[in-house]
């Protein structure tokens, strides 16, 4: 016979493993909530938006700041969705990554300052879609079944 403590953690385990699909989807859904919201936010100030990547030099600025926004509304859209996610996470990825080294790291100075980024953490999160996928609890899986 096991002791307690064993079969206590045998069915915490257990009971983790029926419910592995929840982790991932409520991290898709908080997520891809953000971004389809700040992606919605920009596209409609897409001057003011336009006029920030004048101020950071990035070339083609209202076609630039479209393309970021549309990329943002859309990919949090497919995020929600869990729908073309490791696809998505390369657009994404691209974005995040081009802020990161145009706007935020020219005035960093230290890995504590860099870690702390919330750039970090988007891109962290991008490339975990990009690795494990959406979960069993999105179109993609449901697709693949299919």
């Amino acid at each position: 016979m096991q002791p307690t403590s064993v079969r206590l953690h045998a069915s915490a385990l257990s009971f983790f493993r029926r419910i592995d699909w929840l982790g991932p989807l409520l991290v898709r859904l908080v997520f891809g909530y953000f971004w389809a919201e700040t992606g919605w936010a920009k596209l409609h100030n897409l001057d003011f938006f336009s006029a920030r990547f004048v101020e950071w030099g990035i070339p083609f600025p209202a076609f630039s700041a479209a393309l970021c926004a549309g990329t943002e509304f859309v990919g949090g859209v497919l995020i929600l969705l869990g729908l073309a996610t490791r696809l998505t996470m390369i657009p994404m990825l691209i974005n995040m990554l081009v802020a990161l080294v145009v706007v935020v790291l020219p005035g960093i100075s230290t890995l504590d300052e860099l870690v702390e980024l919330d750039e970090v953490l988007y891109v962290t999160l991008f490339v975990w879609l990009l690795i494990a996928g959406p979960g069993r609890a999105s179109l993609d899986h449901l697709i693949a079944r299919a």
